[in-house]
């Protein structure tokens, strides 16, 4: 009991301190704009504080509920130790989206509780695994028919004065229908009875939905350009296909078509041999297509250990800072320090889903626990990667940091499933 009491008032702490990062950040950017003679107006209090108090009052009545239902404490404040980093660096970066962005933390919110309402019915829809997997595969289907290329990739659809990437609210419905679909086949995908090669696999219509998952996202990376999509619904199939079978002959077949299929692209498909060319040499071109990555890299030199100081870096040299390239700034103005702790932050935060796995029941609700936890670390792994050059650029967010609309309620809807799972034994639904 002492236990619990000490946890639920370290994560009330958590909260106040991204509350007070998120003050300080806003303070530290309103004296340098009245030292340096500039009026922003965006960042007037009066314009922001409204949204900033609606923000913290919806934030302590969800931890008070999450701490009444008796569902994880930790989840909601580690999610604003985020969003906080995020709103500070976008008011840094790009003072005229950081009321948009407390717009879609509150709408994020919203989402939030209402899969904490609904909990029960979103879970029992993995009973219908083919409609999911079916949705998923729509919802990545329609930009490739009806979407427009922003960025270098055609993975949007725009609806009026609204952007919406599908990409990112199928990664959902791909989670939900892998741990539904790996549960129920889980004998016998784990058994070997045909020969491929040097592995031994089931037949091949029992494995047939993992190869479609598979093509998809390889189909994605051809022709929608969209590069991070691809390797992060990649990963997820693998990662949650080896934990719920533990065959290393899936994790070696899924290697092997991927990289098959890099290299036709790579021989086939020009845009492809223009991303893996800037990756393997960016200073063959670093005032044209590798400007962006150079940039970045400069970025984190310039920071160092200490970094530069929040404010006195020059991050905005590097296009669309504010969303692909959010790390790279905080790196430059905070330093190796500062990413680490956000690397830290990130790798808790998995570890404690990966805490409610391992306590549930049955082996649908340990998959769909430890699903919603992977994408979290591999998203963040894929996009500091890609901005630290270890992989080729990707064009996918930063959770809960980046701005994107999409991408604050799609990570808002993944907690609250994550934040369902983990509820105690004793605890009432919301």
């Amino acid at each position: 009991m002492s236990q619990r009491i000490s946890a639920q008032r370290m994560s009330w702490g958590v909260l106040a301190l991204s509350f007070l990062l998120l003050a300080f950040g806003l303070g530290v950017l309103a004296l340098r704009s009245s030292q340096t003679g500039v009026t922003q107006s965006v960042l007037q209090p009066l314009a922001y504080l409204p949204w900033v108090a609606a923000v913290a009052a919806v934030a302590m009545f969800l931890q008070a509920m999450l701490l009444r239902c008796r569902f994880s404490p930790w989840l909601l404040p580690f999610s604003f130790f985020f969003a906080s980093v995020g709103l500070v660096e976008i008011a840094r970066l790009k003072p005229i989206l950081f009321i948009p962005q407390l717009r879609w933390l509150l709408i994020g919110m919203t989402a939030f509780l209402v899969v904490l309402r609904c909990g029960r019915s979103i879970v029992e829809l993995t009973s219908y695994q083919y409609m999911l997997g079916l949705s998923c595969l729509v919802l990545l289907a329609l930009p490739l028919l009806f979407g427009t290329e922003i960025g270098g990739s055609r993975n949007w659809l725009v609806l009026g004065p609204v952007q919406v990437q599908p990409s990112e609210f199928s990664k959902i419905l791909l989670v939900l229908f892998l741990s539904a679909y790996l549960a129920d086949h889980e004998e016998v995908l784990t058994s070997e009875k045909h020969h491929f090669l040097l592995f031994r696999l089931p037949p091949l219509r029992f494995i047939a939905p993992l190869l479609c998952i598979w093509g998809m996202a390889i189909l994605m990376f051809v022709v929608a350009r969209d590069l991070g999509s691809a390797l992060l619904f990649f990963g997820i199939a693998v990662f949650m296909t080896y934990m719920a079978t533990g065959s290393r002959s899936y994790v070696f077949i899924a290697l092997l078509v991927f990289v098959a299929a890099a290299v036709a692209s790579y021989a086939l498909f020009g845009h492809v041999r223009v991303r893996f060319d800037i990756w393997l040499n960016p200073w063959a071109d670093p005032n044209g297509m590798a400007y962006q990555v150079v940039q970045s890299l400069f970025a984190f030199g310039s920071g160092g250990v200490w970094g530069t100081g929040f404010a006195h870096g020059h991050p905005g040299l590097i296009p669309e800072v504010h969303t692909d390239f959010i790390f790279a700034a905080i790196a430059e103005e905070l330093g190796l320090i500062g990413s680490l702790t956000l690397l830290l932050g990130y790798a808790v935060f998995f570890l404690i889903g990966i805490r409610s796995a391992l306590s549930a029941e049955t082996m649908e609700r340990i998959l769909l626990s430890a699903g919603a936890s992977v994408v979290f670390l591999l998203q963040a792994f894929i996009i500091m990667a890609g901005v630290t050059k270890f992989l080729p650029l990707t064009g996918i967010t930063l959770p809960f940091v980046s701005y994107g609309g999409s991408s604050m309620v799609s990570s808002y809807l993944l907690l609250g499933l994550l934040a369902v799972l983990s509820q105690r034994k004793g605890g009432h639904a919301a």
